[in-house]
This record gives structure tokens, sequence and C-alpha cells, in this order.
């Protein structure tokens, strides 16, 4: 058994848009009952689809309810620090709400997320898996830097409160990174599609973090990780693996990227699926 755990096979609009941006794109339109069924087809019995804002995370969960095999995470992405959309987690999950105002999630037919702890949570054993995806991304400058840290700090407040796992993203972020989540004292997270140094990867490892690799690694020069602390991923739709770079990704896939890392590692498939699935089993819970 494989699992995929970093795809958003939830987002019609995510798929649609990279279908109708490729240059050799799937001969089909978006639909993700195939997607699920040429998994499966592929030995991927479970999937994470991601949540990167407040409605996205709510059509993520809304997706994997209906759909035994996918489990979901509630995030909302560094990019989505300044929208409209995040005024609720910069609040923070105790803050006082005008009457009438929708909760934490901006669900009325739930108690809001970060209260629903010492009430249980009532999504299905399995079916919460993270809060995620989130983080610090200032590839494309600074200029949201102080939002971006208000929203990561409030992030992780909502993991914190609900023991759940973390899933980061972090791209040319981590000095920043770092003393926030130390100050908070994370111990289960993944950092998700690992693209930096070394350096970073040792202290990802050293905080006992798993690292997710997907296709970004069978095509560009990066550090590879102990197998013992690595998750597969697709980040589908994006990021396709050798040999199908170029095509619309999904977690199909996956069993690219397994067999890119039994080249690496010298393990068998067999090997490489058994680890990796423990790896998210027990950082998930699903």
């Amino acid at each position: 058994m494989l699992i995929d755990t970093h795809c958003h096979i939830h987002d019609r609009e995510t798929y649609d848009f990279v279908i109708s941006h490729q240059h050799n794109p799937l001969k089909e339109n978006y639909d993700p009952e195939k997607i699920l069924k040429r998994a499966h087809e592929n030995g991927i019995e479970k999937m994470i689809t991601i949540g990167t804002s407040h409605k996205d995370s709510l059509a993520a969960r809304a997706f994997a309810e209906a759909h035994p095999s996918v489990s979901w995470s509630y995030g909302i992405h560094p990019d989505e620090a300044t929208s409209p959309g995040a005024g609720g987690a910069l609040r923070g999950p105790a803050a006082p709400r005008a009457e009438g105002e929708r909760g934490w999630m901006g669900d009325t037919t739930r108690p809001p997320l970060g209260t629903r702890k010492a009430e249980g949570l009532q999504d299905p054993p399995g079916k919460l898996a993270a809060i995620g995806e989130v983080g610090l991304d200032y590839h494309q400058g600074e200029g949201a830097r102080a939002a971006q840290i208000k929203l990561l700090e409030r992030m992780l407040e909502l993991a914190i409160k609900n023991d759940l796992p973390l899933i980061f993203h972090v791209r040319d972020a981590f000095d920043d990174f770092w003393p926030i989540v130390d100050n908070a004292g994370i111990k289960r997270a993944v950092v998700h599609s690992f693209s930096d140094n070394e350096e970073n990867l040792k202290r990802a490892l050293d905080h006992d973090f798993y690292i997710g690799v997907n296709g970004l690694a069978t095509f560009a020069d990066l550090p590879t990780p102990p197998l013992e602390r690595t998750l597969l991923e697709t980040d589908a739709p994006f990021l396709a693996p050798v040999p199908v770079r170029g095509h619309v990704n999904e977690p199909a896939y996956i069993k690219n990227i397994a067999e890119f890392l039994v080249e690496k590692h010298g393990r068998t498939l067999e090997e490489i699926a058994e680890i990796t699935t423990k790896n998210a089993e027990k950082l998930f819970k699903i």
C-alpha cells in the first residue's frame, strides 16, 4: 500500500487551470472519480487532500466525507495571509465574535474548530488528518512578512488546541520559521515539498519532523532525507514526477516517486511502500 500525503484532488478550479496550461495535458477534463480509480489501481489506497484557505478547506472536508479513502486537512496557505478570508485566523480561535458572526471555520453548522478539542472532533476518526498547509513563503518578496508570521502563529495554536500534526509550507523563509516553531514547541509535523539546503534539512530532522518528497525530487538536485523520516506526496495537480513530467499530476503517480526512491536508497519497492506508509500512519493517524 502507498499513501499520497499531500494532494489537492478536491480542487476542481486548480485542476482545470493546470490542465488548461499544460503542454501535454490529460485527454480529459477533471474527473475526481477517475482520478481516485487510477490511484487505487496503482496501489495508492489512502490520500490526504489539503486545504489552502478557509473556503478551500471546507471543500476538502466535503470531498473527504464523500470518499472513504480520502482524509483532509484544514489550512490557510501563507499566500492567503493578507486576504479577507484569513481574518478569522488573525483574530484567533479564542477571540470574541459579534452576534451572528460565523465561527472560526466559518461554518455555522458545527462548533469552531479551535473550540472543539474539549467536545471531541466531530469528523470521523482519520478524516481530519492535520492543520496545513501553513507556513511562510517569501519567494515573491517579504511584503506580507508580518501578516504571514501572525497567521502561522495562529495556525500553530489551532494545531496545539486540537492535538493535530502540522503540514508546513516553507519557501525562502527558514530563518524566520525556526524561531516561531521552536517558541511554540511543535513536535509533530512534515515539511511539505522540501526544496532547501542540507543545513535546513538537518534542522528539520533534528526537530523529528518528516520530510515530504514529491515529483520535484525526481528532476531537481535536492538533499535526500532518510527513508525513516520520508513521506510520499504528489502535490497534485502540480509537480508531476519523471517520467510523466509535463502531465497533470495525480495521486496515481506516487508510484513513480516510490520507484525513484528505490534507486536512491537501494531498497525494494515493497520496503519503500512499507516504511513510508508506516510514517504516514504514525504522523496522521489515518
